[in-house]
């Protein structure tokens, strides 16, 4: 993942930051109500509507907003109907791009990422243009000052992680998606800190950009996070550490 998985965590770093503005804490209810919708209102049998609660307690969401965005996706109070749906394209250099979203209007949301994608000098493709360069897998993203490298790999190892690795002040940890809950949850047991950890889609091969194609490629994964219907970005881009701090310091 390389320079993406960098971007990934200076990205969950500032929405925590900003949380107290309102918009992540948004994000965070559609994916509650979504996830009670499709799976049920019980944490314990609904692994995805789980995951979604524990991403919202980690913006430090109120209980009370977590609770009446589950009622909405059960039906126990009225409110916006979600659907999912996924947009795929390509970015500066043939970078392969993927982004999940939901929405109460699909109408408006591809015309959002439209006018995204061509204005930061991507284009908009055709469904499975490019999802056949991802997988899905289990993904969790721990700092390396959390804890020792050789006491995380053995928790992680024993409790079904296909892979770990250190991608700068972070470690990077892989799972199937049938085993990323095990994971997870023995991790938190262990109460390690996590920059984050969810269900992403691995590239399977990387594009190399520098200089203004990188920057061009930040800026369009940046300004596509930032639509309010967008839940998740990926794509396949590899930039160097250094050029992606210095974006997100100056922007």
């Amino acid at each position: 993942m390389s320079g993406h998985s960098k971007w990934h965590s200076i990205k969950h770093k500032k929405a925590a930051a900003d949380a107290k503005r309102g918009k992540t804490f948004t994000r965070h209810i559609r994916e509650l109500t979504y996830a009670a919708k499709v799976g049920g209102g019980d944490p314990d049998t609904n692994s995805a509507l789980r995951h979604a609660i524990d991403a919202a307690k980690a913006v430090n969401m109120p209980a009370d907003n977590i609770k009446k965005a589950i009622q909405r996706g059960t039906g126990e109070l009225e409110g916006v109907s979600y659907e999912s749906i996924a947009y795929e394209g390509y970015g500066p250099g043939g970078v392969a791009i993927m982004v999940e979203c939901l929405t109460d209007n699909k109408n408006r949301t591809v015309a959002d990422v439209r006018h995204v994608f061509s204005k930061y000098n991507g284009n908009l493709g055709e469904s499975g243009c490019v999802s056949w360069m991802f997988t899905k897998k289990g993904m969790l993203i721990i700092p390396t000052s959390a804890i020792e490298e050789d006491e995380l790999m053995e928790i992680v190892l024993d409790n079904g992680a296909e892979d770990m690795k250190t991608e700068g002040e972070n470690y990077e940890v892989i799972t199937a998606v049938e085993d990323f809950d095990n994971v997870l949850q023995a991790v938190k047991a262990k109460e390690i800190e996590m920059v984050s950890a969810e269900i992403a889609r691995i590239p399977s091969t990387l594009v190399k950009l520098q200089g203004k194609q990188a920057e061009q490629m930040l800026k369009l994964a940046e300004k596509l996070e930032e639509l309010d219907d967008i839940q998740n970005v990926w794509s396949n881009f590899d930039i160097p550490d250094e050029e992606i701090e210095a974006y997100s310091k100056n922007n």
